[in-house]
């Protein structure tokens, strides 16, 4: 039997002997390549915290004791050991386990937080009040060298340093990387104290000196117990955590079982705030993952676990190729361009703008608020910064493209990858808000290009815009095919020709196609359908159409609260012009996880879906002609 099939719980891994312990460790890792290699999923994340999830849930009480991941994709170790090793084939599919923590799914599971930089505010939070309630817990935040680049997560050390009366265990589980090689000032101090060949040469000797005698393992466990001393003669290391007052241990192996737990024992008895440093190799234990120099193992989709080859191969263009090929030959053109990115050069293109023009990229880390004040400052000094982001990842940043961006009318562009829904990572994940929130900045141009084409003239005119932010999203989904346009009136793109009098069907973005494909599956006149070439600020042209139609369907891959729909439905009622208007998007709400395509078709956003609301609208407007007649 193997020893996972005994684990159901953590209080089962405290039955387990050292020896039993690493072998658990090992079966982990098998059994996380084989399940992830089948779902898709953050797998080298994983594979490195298997020794440090364990001896956390060796050393403490989970769920009394709340276990808070930063970000969370780290989480699943910590998911098999409470009791869901039985559901990893569903994991990110519809209808079973979340690739982050949920609270849906277990006790265990406190914080569903799947942005990064957070972990520590929320457990300082937990702590604060497990303290006023006057209960004997500890809460362990664990957060990665990655996230600690986030400047929310240094607000709370300097909160948590003034409270030493605090029962809270940091684990910083630091490889070097968050999507990849972690930057900054920290990164390098971590750097120097991973690679400083005195420090790891002297406790190699040390090691090799008495493991193999009499109470050897003993021994260097005590050498261990003062190495923060011997660390500090070697390199100097009091200088990062310590002087903002918080305990410090560190740093020790986070794949050596015994050191670890004797680490966090020590941290859990201090009943102080206590940073434990942990070394950890992302991808530990699977070579394909610990030889990736470009991180393709952070996060993977289905794929043959000896091959590494993806199970389905999309070719062609992507969003996100079409992209890191035209801002590079920008680039090449325009010296003013500059690039930025929050430590995700390779996920959202950037990488050969970085080969071409190494001097003119900036990578700032997790932190996306300094990236877009950094951006309003390289504006002002002649320079047009691009900012390739996340969509959900804007959140984190709207104060500072409304005040630093928009207030100074800085040249900035905003690239949003991944914007609209994306679906399998979640609900924090979808990119839904971008819209309604940039909306709201006075000023700001945005667009949704609707195939490649589009995408490449809306990069050329944004970099031309000196007098305001732009921002241009674009879908996780497939590139499409060119798609025709008809004619153009004053940026207006009439991509089908229907009746002049009857439904206007206004489509953004990736949902040009499926509005077309709606178009062709309703009966009656045949609808025009429009898409303008920016979306925002509305276009006179499209004010037009829609004041000389009998109904406006929008359709958009955003959310319909403060969505393009409502901007057109406002511009409209300003002018007077009381043309009846559906706004079709996304929902305020939370969408589980789940395939891209399965929620479009849930929420009404594929072609069956847009065609039954237009039929819908239409009835509407019909039936309301017929009663103002008969009245």
């Amino acid at each position: 039997m193997a020893l996972l099939d005994r684990i159901s719980c953590p209080d089962d891994l405290r039955d387990l002997s050292d020896s039993e312990t690493e072998k658990l460790a090992t079966e982990i890792r098998r059994f996380l390549i084989e399940h992830v290699s089948r779902t898709g999923g953050h797998l080298g994340p994983n594979l490195g915290v298997v020794e440090l999830t364990l001896a956390i849930h060796r050393v403490f009480d989970s769920p009394n004791d709340p276990i808070v991941f930063d970000t969370g994709h780290q989480s699943y170790v910590h998911k098999i050991v409470t009791g869901r090793a039985g559901r990893f084939d569903t994991l990110r599919q519809e209808g079973g386990l979340s690739g982050y923590p949920s609270r849906g799914e277990s006790p265990h599971d406190w914080v569903e937080n799947s942005h990064a930089s957070t972990s520590l505010s929320w457990a300082e939070g937990l702590a604060e009040g497990i303290r006023l309630r006057g209960e004997d817990r500890t809460v362990v935040a664990v957060i990665g060298d990655g996230a600690l680049t986030g400047g929310m997560a240094w607000e709370a050390l300097d909160s948590i340093a003034a409270r030493q009366d605090l029962r809270l265990v940091i684990v910083v589980n630091d490889n070097g990387r968050s999507y990849y090689p972690t930057v900054g000032g920290l990164a390098n101090r971590f750097s120097a104290i991973r690679t400083d060949p005195r420090y790891e040469e002297t406790l190699d000797r040390i090691k090799q000196h008495v493991s193999d005698k009499p109470l050897g393992r003993q021994v260097y466990g005590l050498m261990h117990g003062v190495k923060a001393g011997m660390k500090d003669a070697l390199i100097g290391q009091q200088g990062i955590f310590p002087d903002l007052g918080i305990k410090y241990l560190g740093p020790v192996d986070g794949h050596d079982l015994g050191t670890l737990e004797r680490a966090l024992e020590m941290a859990r008895r201090y009943r102080q705030p206590v940073i434990v440093h942990a070394i950890t190799s992302k991808g530990k234990g699977y070579p394909a993952a610990e030889r990736d120099e470009e991180d393709h193992f952070h996060t993977v989709g289905a794929m043959d676990p000896v091959t590494c080859e993806p199970v389905t191969v999309s070719g062609g263009a992507t969003w996100t190729s079409t992209f890191a090929e035209t801002i590079a030959d920008i680039g090449a053109r325009r010296e003013d361009v500059v690039a930025i990115t929050a430590a995700m050069l390779h996920p959202v293109g950037l990488a050969p703008f970085a080969e071409r023009f190494p001097e003119r990229v900036l990578d700032v880390g997790i932190a996306e608020q300094h990236a877009l004040t950094t951006a309003a400052g390289l504006s002002a000094a002649g320079l047009h910064p691009v900012i390739a982001l996340y969509a959900t990842f804007l959140n984190r940043a709207f104060d500072q493209l409304l005040m630093d961006v928009g207030m100074h009318h800085q040249g900035v562009t905003v690239v949003l990858d991944r914007a609209g829904i994306t679906g399998s990572d979640g609900a924090s994940h979808n990119g839904m808000w971008d819209i309604s929130m940039a909306g709201l900045v006075p000023g700001l141009r945005l667009a949704s290009p609707r195939d490649r084409g589009h995408l490449v003239e809306l990069l050329e005119e944004a970099v031309d815009i000196d007098d305001g932010p732009s921002v241009i999203r674009y879908s996780k989904d497939r590139m499409p095919e060119e798609i025709a346009v008809r004619e153009t009136r004053d940026g207006l793109d009439v991509l089908q020709e229907g009746d002049p009098e009857g439904l206007l069907l206004v489509a953004h973005g990736q949902l040009c196609g499926q509005t077309l494909s709606a178009a062709r599956l309703m009966g009656g006149p045949t609808p025009t359908v429009v898409s303008p070439r920016w979306d925002l600020p509305v276009c006179d042209s499209l004010l037009d159409a829609a004041a000389g139609a009998r109904a406006v369907l929008s359709v958009e891959d955003g959310l319909v609260v403060g969505g393009l729909g409502s901007r057109l439905s406002q511009e409209l009622r300003l002018r007077g012009v009381w043309t009846p208007v559906r706004e079709l998007g996304i929902p305020q709400t939370y969408l589980p996880h789940s395939s891209r395509a399965s929620l479009l078709h849930r929420i009404g956003l594929d072609a069956e879906g847009i065609a039954a609301s237009a039929a819908r609208l239409s009835e509407a407007v019909e039936a309301s002609a017929q009663a103002a007649q008969q009245a």
